[in-house]
């Protein structure tokens, strides 16, 4: 096909990238861990970690899991926040021949129970902050070995020690938890797993490009959350695209290996976990913020070094901008502020610029595709509105329902194909068939049209999700959890837009309790779902509007509020 869009690349950047340089991702770790032995890995609440302390504990954390007899290839769980205990986790498990399960630490026992049943995880390291959760579903999954994390593992001895004491017994952070060890499960502290590991030697394993390496829990196109199948090919051609895409605007810093970037996405995230990957292949460092949420601390963690990239979603952004003393900190060093996740707003974008001095730099992508597709180039000066270029290597092709390209202009169906892009959904055939056109793409449920330079803009979604905050959320799985909310008799879930999160939930409610309120259906899925899928809005109506088979017509009811 015709790549027009290579016109437009910035000078330098390259039209391909070529994974196969390397054996496996593992390789690349391998590489970076030693020639970067001496540089620093990570800061995190100021304790620094080194590429060399990354390479020994992971080490260590691999030969562990290697030692308890896991099969190659099987699924290890990372339920952890942004704190070193999460690099040194993964890459021990990809190091051991592994695949890691990227798990949301703040998922409610019912969404935790489907993914560990769903990936087949046999192995779980856990921050006990969140242990609750598994102590509850722990029984119905197949879970036989448990790594529970305190918070300051990997912070020193004394200064994480007091980290520990503090977050259980004075923030009170660490619900009371009981983890059974019936039927021949064993659940080991981190500290001890890494004293163990220490004492074994990791060994070698036969990992190639096309092993798997991360099972990235997305919705897909409908319904439950699936596990996208990322290879080791995958991964490493979405670091090289991305490290030929951004590279450019690092140039004044003259040595890419000195870039501080801030981690302040969660990890577990495919937008936070490949530019964190970026980072390995740089040998440069990371800031990792714990809680983002805590914007006033967050700010304080800026104004402590320079930093050069700031990759967030336009909550995030926004949300940076209304605090009183973003103004104080020091931007002279900043130079990439990339947008993504969600569609960001013109308004923040603006302001954003005249806050820093650095433009919002959009980009677009999904787990499935390793996080970037496309993306604006880095130096731009200005926000564009679009969502930028085909990265190197990927193509990207404006479809109808048919699978057949359409015209330069005309509005269609987004699809994408490239080494980035994922093998498929993880046990999903009849998933797997309806994700891929006939030539290779891979459907994105998008609608958006791309311009003679090769810039796409999305103009609609053609499926019913609904983006929060950066994050999927699938009407599908929300009505089948709330219909069996006590006085449900049916219910639709739509997006509707929403300044500050971009889109936000609401339920429409037929009930049969005339006694059931508002509260009731919130308190019920406050106890069901994570923070980012419960509805902002709850309305209870006579009936719902409906196709003549009756199947609830959604679009009717968006134009609600």
């Amino acid at each position: 096909m015709d790549r027009y869009w290579l016109r437009s690349y910035p000078e330098g950047v390259p039209h391909e990238v070529h994974p196969e340089q390397y054996r496996s991702f593992t390789h690349l770790l391998e590489e970076s861990f030693k020639k970067n032995a001496s540089r620093p890995f990570s800061v995190c609440l100021e304790q620094w970690m080194s590429y060399r302390a990354l390479d020994e504990w992971s080490a260590a954390i691999g030969a562990w899991l290697q030692a308890q007899g896991l099969e190659t290839g099987a699924r290890v769980a990372i339920m952890l926040p942004n704190v070193p205990q999460f690099p040194v986790t993964m890459a021990g498990v990809l190091r051991a021949g592994f695949t890691c399960v990227n798990v949301n630490p703040l998922y409610t026992p019912r969404e935790l129970e489907h993914q560990l049943k769903d990936s087949g995880a046999t192995a779980i390291v856990i921050l006990e902050n969140f242990a609750h959760t598994l102590e509850q579903v722990i029984q119905r999954t197949p879970l036989r070995h448990v790594v529970v994390a305190s918070m300051g593992d990997l912070l020193g001895f004394w200064y994480g020690r007091w980290i520990t004491f503090a977050v259980r017994h004075l923030a009170k952070l660490v619900p009371a938890y009981k983890l059974p060890l019936s039927e021949g499960r064993q659940v080991t502290p981190f500290s001890r797993v890494l004293a163990q590991g220490l004492r074994l030697q990791l060994r070698p394993c036969a990992q190639t490009l096309d092993s798997v390496a991360f099972l990235q829990y997305t919705g897909g196109t409908t319904g439950l959350s699936k596990g996208a199948v990322l290879t080791h090919r995958n991964i490493v051609a979405a670091i090289l695209q991305a490290e030929a895409w951004f590279t450019p605007a690092l140039k004044r810093i003259g040595d890419v290996s000195r870039t501080n970037g801030i981690a302040a996405l969660p990890l577990y995230h495919i937008y936070a976990l490949t530019l964190s990957l970026l980072a390995i292949r740089w040998g440069s460092h990371m800031t990792l913020i714990p809680n983002p949420r805590d914007i006033g601390k967050f700010v304080e963690v800026l104004k402590k070094r320079p930093f050069h990239l700031l990759p967030a979603v336009n909550t995030l952004f926004n949300a940076l901008l209304q605090h009183p003393q973003f103004r104080t900190v020091d931007f002279s060093h900043l130079c990439v502020s990339q947008a993504g996740g969600m569609a960001a707003s013109e308004g923040t974008a603006r302001q954003w610029q005249r806050v820093t001095g650095c433009a919002m730099v959009e980009g677009w992508g999904m787990s499935e595709t390793c996080a970037i597709g496309t993306n604006n180039p880095v130096t731009t000066r200005e926000f564009s509105g679009s969502i930028g270029l085909p990265l190197p290597g990927i193509d990207i092709a404006i479809k109808d329902d048919a699978g057949n390209s359409l015209a330069q202009g005309e509005a269609g169906e987004i699809c994408i194909r490239g080494p980035n892009v994922m093998s498929g959904y993880f046990n999903q055939p009849q998933e797997n068939a309806n994700a891929f056109t006939s030539d290779g793409f891979m459907r994105t449920g998008d609608i958006g049209v791309m311009d003679e330079r090769g810039y796409t803009r999305i103009i609609d979604r053609k499926k019913d999700m609904i983006l929060v905050s950066g994050f999927n959320v699938f009407p599908n799985e929300l009505e089948n959890v709330i219909s069996l909310c006590p006085g449900v008799v049916e219910c639709a879930v739509v997006g509707v837009p929403d300044e500050k999160q971009g889109e936000a939930i609401k339920v429409f409610i037929v009930k049969n309790d005339p006694i059931l309120t508002e509260e009731d259906v919130a308190k019920y899925c406050r106890e069901n779902f994570t923070g980012y899928k419960i509805p902002k809005y709850i309305e209870f109506r006579d009936e719902l509007p409906k196709t003549n088979v009756g199947k609830i017509l959604r679009r009717e009811l968006r134009g609600t509020k």
